[in-house]
């Protein structure tokens, strides 16, 4: 879905939808190597997980 950040090694925090064995798709973010060869550590929200998160980062940044 789209890059957050980048390292100055190359690593890119990321954004995209991710959905294992058949499940319902997730937002996942995480920080991947510059091929995608390797991945950190990152977290996967559900669709209510990332409207939460969405409503209260509007109220958080809009102070």
């Amino acid at each position: 879905m789209g890059i957050l950040s980048e390292s100055a090694k190359g690593w890119k925090k990321e954004l995209n939808m991710i959905s294992w064995n058949g499940a319902a798709e997730k937002y996942d973010i995480r920080d991947r190597a510059p091929e995608h060869e390797k991945m950190g550590k990152g977290i996967t929200l559900s669709q209510e997980e990332a409207e939460a998160l969405y409503e209260l980062l509007g109220k958080t940044l809009k102070k």
